[in-house]
C-alpha cells in the first residue's frame, strides 16, 4: 500500500488557472523529493444514470508517495508543494482553496488492466464525505464485497480504494475529512459512460442498497486524468 495525497483547488470566482499556469503545476510536482506517482485531474463529462453531482472540481492533484513522512516533507512550511500558496507564481491560484487529505491507498485487481502506463485517462472520482455508524462494518462490506462488482466494469483499467489516516501538514489548507474515497479508471469518457450504463453497475447499485448505514455526501466527478 501507498500514501496518497489529494489536493483539490478551487480558484477564486471569476479566476481561473491558466495553460501556463498548469504547466508550472507540473514543474512543482516535478521537484517534490520522493514523489512516486502524480496525477493531474480536469473535469471530464460523462453520463451516469443514477446520479448528477453537478460540475467536477476545476483541478485535483493525486500524488503518491512511499511512506507517510515523504508525505508529510512534501507539506512542510518550506516543502515543494508550498510553492502552490505562491501568487507570484500562480496568480490565478491566489485567494484559492486548497483541500488537503493524505489517505491509504489500496489497489484491487480488475478483469481489463492496461498492458502499458497511458498519458491521459478517464477517470470517476468518488468520495464518502461524511461517517458511517461502524466503520469497521463499513470497510468490511466495500473492500471485501463492493469492490468484486467495480472490478468486473467493462473497459475498466485501475481500481483503488482510500482510506483516512492521520498527517501532519505544516501549510495551513483546509482539510477534508471523507471517510472513504475511491476511483475507477478507463480509457475514455466514452468508455466509463457505458460502464456506468452496463449490467455491472447495475448490479453495484443493488449492492449500494445494502450498504451498513452511513452519514454524509457521496459524490460522483468524471475527471480527465493526465499523468506525470
Amino acid at each position: 500500500m501507498r500514501m496518497c495525497l489529494f489536493l483539490s483547488l478551487q480558484p477564486r470566482p471569476g479566476a481561473s488557472v491558466s495553460v501556463g499556469e498548469v504547466a508550472a503545476i507540473d514543474g512543482v510536482l516535478r521537484a517534490v523529493p520522493h514523489l512516486a506517482r502524480a496525477l493531474v485531474h480536469t473535469a471530464a463529462r460523462a453520463h451516469d444514470p443514477f446520479l448528477d453531482d453537478g460540475p467536477p472540481p476545476p483541478l485535483v492533484l493525486q500524488l503518491y508517495f512511499a511512506e507517510l513522512p515523504e508525505l508529510e516533507a512534501a507539506l512542510a512550511p518550506r516543502g515543494r508543494l508550498s510553492a502552490l500558496s505562491s501568487p507570484e507564481l500562480f496568480p490565478g491560484l491566489a485567494g484559492a482553496e486548497i483541500v488537503q487529505q493524505a489517505m491509504l491507498a489500496r489497489s484491487f485487481a480488475v478483469s481489463e488492466p492496461q498492458t502499458a502506463p497511458a498519458d491521459a485517462t478517464c477517470t470517476y472520482l468518488v468520495s464518502y464525505e461524511g461517517d458511517a455508524e461502524d466503520l469497521n462494518a463499513w470497510l468490511g462490506h466495500y473492500l471485501a464485497a463492493h469492490t468484486r462488482h467495480m472490478a468486473d466494469l467493462p473497459g475498466i483499467r485501475e481500481l483503488e480504494v482510500y482510506t483516512r489516516l492521520d498527517w501532519v501538514s505544516g501549510l495551513d489548507w483546509p482539510r477534508a475529512t471523507c471517510m472513504q474515497r475511491n476511483k475507477v479508471v478507463f480509457d475514455t469518457p466514452d468508455a466509463l459512460t457505458a460502464a456506468l450504463n452496463s449490467p455491472i453497475r447495475q448490479k453495484m447499485r443493488a449492492d449500494y442498497q445494502t450498504f451498513p448505514a452511513f452519514t454524509g455526501a457521496n459524490t460522483h466527478y468524471a475527471m480527465t486524468s493526465r499523468r506525470l
